[in-house]
């Protein structure tokens, strides 16, 4: 008599099934979304939750500084007869002040996963902008993640498969089920498109200031429709999958 454990596994069987491609995604979705402090199945408040997924104070600054640095400088230090800003002071400086952010949280052993990725950006755009010569060539990295994101969110909403119920579901432990479900479907969907709608504002906003040219009237822009347009879309985003799962009664 042959024993179960030496039978040979089918491929069918449930034993050796693989996730499927929807899942992985939404484990990594879910997953970097719990990392950065989202997780609807968590009990607490909306304010607290957008809060610490920005990274708080620090993480604010951090993402703004920067940038901030950048505008700042360049502005103030361009010439009346040119109408062009110090590139390699702003860009120097920018990209020290991201540095300095992951040096202090390196030395105070902190997560640095906010603050290297800041790093990097910053790195990369001063690339774009020092390899060409043009200021305004230091927000086209920005541009492409816009792009990026916004088509996936897009794509993702109408093919039934929105990016945001994906994490959801693998946060609130129903996986891919919710699919099933024709009101969750229809908010997954709406808030995939709004997400994609923000990044596409953005892109449709700036990029006719990065054609003309004028570094600081972009700058600005995408300080102001960064943080300040990302919070109550997380917020709202927050809300809503929130509803969709009543707490359980205590």
């Amino acid at each position: 008599m042959t024993d179960e454990r030496d039978r040979p596994l089918e491929p069918d069987d449930e034993r050796v099934q693989e996730p499927s491609a929807s899942e992985a995604i939404g484990a990594a979705l879910g997953q970097a979304a719990r990392r950065a402090g989202i997780d609807p199945s968590e009990q607490a408040s909306t304010g607290h939750v957008v809060w610490r997924s920005m990274g708080g104070f620090r993480g604010v600054l951090e993402s703004v500084l920067p940038g901030l640095v950048f505008i700042v400088v360049f502005t103030v230090t361009i010439d009346p007869g040119t109408g062009d800003g110090d590139l390699w002071l702003s860009l120097t400086l920018s990209v020290a002040v991201a540095g300095a952010f992951t040096l202090v949280r390196l030395i105070t052993r902190q997560p640095v996963t906010a603050a290297v990725g800041g790093l990097v950006a910053a790195v990369v755009a001063a690339g774009f902008a020092l390899l060409t010569g043009d200021a305004s060539n230091n927000f086209v990295p920005g541009f492409i993640t816009n792009a990026v994101y916004g088509t996936a969110l897009l794509v993702s909403a109408l093919t039934g498969w929105s990016l945001i119920g994906l994490a959801a579901g693998f946060l609130m432990g129903e996986g891919t089920a919710w699919r099933s479900d024709r009101r969750k479907r229809r908010v997954y969907f709406w808030l995939a498109l709004a997400w994609a709608a923000l990044f596409a504002a953005r892109l449709i906003v700036q990029l006719p200031l990065y054609f003309a040219g004028d570094v600081t009237a972009l700058g600005t822009l995408k300080l102001v429709m960064g943080l300040p347009l990302f919070a109550p879309m997380l917020a709202v985003t927050w809300l809503a999958v929130r509803a969709l799962y009543p707490r359980p009664v205590e």
